[in-house]
């Protein structure tokens, strides 16, 4: 990932005549550990644009994978998580659910559990190693 980053850089400030770097920080990523979570986190990366204030609602925020899972865009990069599939049997049904899992607010204490796991690369689920005892 620091190699691609490092030449994807490059090549942008090149193409757009400027200097430093597009991103701050370095990637963050945590394992998660059960289903319940994965879908918290997924909601949560659909959210990020609207809590950022960029857009007004998710389905305006052409980069992520909301208008493939919510309104049924087709896109060759997404493919569905067996939790987004575990939703509802019926595509459109699922869809709803899903735009309905979007539209509730995350609660700050799942937010701040999520950036914890992804910040310090942790688990993340119920079943984190740091919660379970080893006979």
């Amino acid at each position: 990932m620091r190699r691609l980053g490092q030449r994807y850089v490059q090549y942008f400030n090149r193409r757009h005549t400027r200097t430093g770097t597009l991103w701050e920080g370095r990637f963050r990523s945590c394992l998660v550990l059960d289903e319940d979570y994965f879908l918290a986190c997924q909601r949560y990366i659909e959210l990020n644009p609207v809590r950022a204030h960029m857009v007004d609602k998710p389905e305006h925020y052409p980069w992520s994978s909301y208008q493939t899972n919510a309104l049924g865009h087709d896109s060759p990069l997404v493919k569905p998580h067996l939790a987004y599939l575990r939703l509802h049997h019926e595509t459109i049904t699922r869809q709803a659910v899903y735009r309905q899992l979007c539209e509730d607010a995350l609660p700050d204490r799942l937010i701040s559990e999520i950036r914890v796991a992804s910040n310090g690369n942790r688990p993340l689920g119920l079943a984190a190693p740091s919660e379970t005892t080893l006979d």
